[in-house]
């Protein structure tokens, strides 16, 4: 199994993290509460926010996106 590590430090993984992103830390904070990835020496904090902004992370916000510019759009057709 080819591991990619983000934090030397706890040992945790690109896999990891996604799966924390997944299961709803979507900021390095988050990521570091759910498993100390970035709490020791900090070099892995950038690498955490780049895996977070490709995607990993989906959140409810970003789920509703689509939801609220429709009904902007029937509010700006009522007007």
């Amino acid at each position: 199994m080819n591991r990619v590590y983000v934090c030397n430090c706890f040992g945790v993984t690109e896999a990891q993290v996604r799966k924390h992103a997944e299961a709803g830390a979507c900021t390095p904070r988050q990521i570091a509460s759910a498993c100390k990835a970035g709490t020791d020496c900090g070099s892995c904090v950038r690498r955490i926010q780049a895996l977070l902004g490709r995607g990993a992370c989906r959140t409810e916000v970003a789920d509703q996106a689509p939801s609220v510019l429709a009904e902007l759009a029937e509010l700006d057709e009522a007007a």
